[in-house]
């Protein structure tokens, strides 16, 4: 078995506290299980072989949760499914940047969230929910969970009036499972307080509701937003936008106190919606160079929204570093975050033929969905990734036909520029 030994997860040298960076390089991998493998291999199997009948036991009573964990008691392995060093080691890193006391990674950013609301959600009960989520989240909210009886109610993000009316419109009809927010909303960066979302949780939870808040935080990653701090319970990540960092994996994350994640952890089990070794090792390499790429990302995103902001084809930028004392959700931002991220929106003078104009003459940019790589990428919101929502809905969620979204990538600012001018030019 690959199971770290204690001084692997060395987290100080004295009395410096080691910081997330530097433990990515090995924190929670013993190379000497491992030939002396500097990085884990990946460990391709289905089954691991148990040292005696008796240790298969005692690995499937924890994990079915027939008896809890002896103190240091590791979980042994035993079925890809339900655990794989590659994993196990990926969750114990994942949790360093969030400073969570424990993760599971999944298949997709969807199947983390998706397993995670079925965890925590029965029939009767009431999701409250920011709006704009991503388009996938949405189609589960709105068209999923109503034909399993879970009632949602919406909230706009950035609206605390909203936010404290929805809550109370939602505790008449049932129980309030989840409190589910996207900050910043995808697509038009705006700010849910998460802190806030938190104390309406411990009031329904005093008053006898288990209310627990979700955090899809990969718009801004664990870089530059710590849900966890401000009172989250959980936090969510598609690991194929930032943390994952390359456009060439497919993987997510939820993260939180194992109180949490060990009911969610059995639905995955059950589900099967874990990720798969070898993806599990190329987001482990990811890990070590996060805060270089997302470093290098948000200060050219900076000067990228900066040049758009003022740009005569431009009608506005919606992108946190821009915002200036006084403006909506500057206090919050600053409270809640560390850094602007690199993904954020802006629209272009006219509609959609003229945003599809400047879509199509990009050519350093690519025409293309997802975000967080390492290259920059633009897309249409209102028809690509949002284009379930009906228009209506989209135009009261901010989201236009003149919008475009880019992720800025790591190319030199300046030729980013360069491009996005010609193609305003068109």
């Amino acid at each position: 078995m690959n199971k770290p030994a204690d001084q692997t997860r060395l987290r100080a040298i004295g009395d410096q506290r080691l910081r997330p960076e530097s433990l990515m390089m090995g924190y929670g991998y013993d190379p000497s299980l491992s030939e002396g493998a500097l990085k884990s291999p990946i460990f391709h199997t289905s089954t691991f072989v148990f040292e005696s009948a008796e240790a298969g036991k005692s690995f499937f009573e924890i994990a079915y949760g027939l008896r809890e964990r002896e103190p240091a008691e590791e979980q042994g392995l035993i079925y890809s499914r339900i655990n794989n060093p590659d994993l196990q080691i990926l969750e114990e890193r994942l949790c360093l940047w969030d400073e969570a006391e424990s993760s599971l990674v999944f298949s997709s950013g969807m199947s983390a969230i998706s397993t995670t609301l079925l965890t925590f959600l029965r029939p009767g009960d009431v999701i409250v929910h920011s709006e704009p989520v991503y388009g996938g989240t949405d189609f589960l909210i709105k068209r999923v969970l109503p034909e399993y009886g879970v009632k949602r109610v919406p909230f706009p993000a950035g609206d605390n009036d909203a936010l404290d009316a929805a809550i109370a419109r939602a505790a008449p009809l049932g129980r309030v499972g989840i409190i589910y927010v996207e900050t910043p909303a995808n697509p038009t960066n705006v700010m849910v307080d998460i802190a806030r979302c938190a104390e309406h949780a411990e009031r329904l939870r005093a008053a006898g509701m288990r209310t627990i808040v979700a955090v899809d935080n990969t718009m801004f990653g664990p870089l530059w937003q710590t849900p966890l701090r401000h009172g989250a319970d959980l936090v969510l990540y598609s690991l194929t936008k930032y943390i994952g960092g390359h456009s060439d994996l497919i993987a997510g994350a939820c993260l939180g106190a194992e109180s949490h994640i060990a009911q969610v952890r059995t639905f995955r089990t059950i589900l099967g919606t874990m990720t798969d070794p070898h993806t599990g090792w190329m987001v482990l390499r990811s890990l070590e160079t996060l805060k270089l790429r997302m470093t290098c990302q948000a200060k050219n995103a900076q000067r990228v929204a900066a040049f758009l902001s003022t740009h005569p084809g431009v009608r506005s930028v919606s992108y946190p570093g821009l915002l200036r004392e006084g403006d909506p959700g500057y206090e919050l931002f600053h409270r809640q975050c560390v850094g602007a991220g690199s993904t954020f929106s802006f629209e272009v003078d006219g509609g959609e033929a003229e945003a599809f104009r400047v879509l199509n003459a990009l050519k350093l940019v690519k025409l293309a969905v997802s975000l967080g790589g390492t290259e920059s990428l633009a897309e249409h919101p209102a028809t690509m990734t949002h284009s379930d929502i009906p228009p209506d809905e989209q135009r009261r969620m901010g989201i236009t036909p003149a919008m475009i979204r880019i992720s800025i990538g790591i190319e030199h600012p300046e030729d980013l520029i360069a491009d996005l001018r010609q193609a305003l030019a068109s």
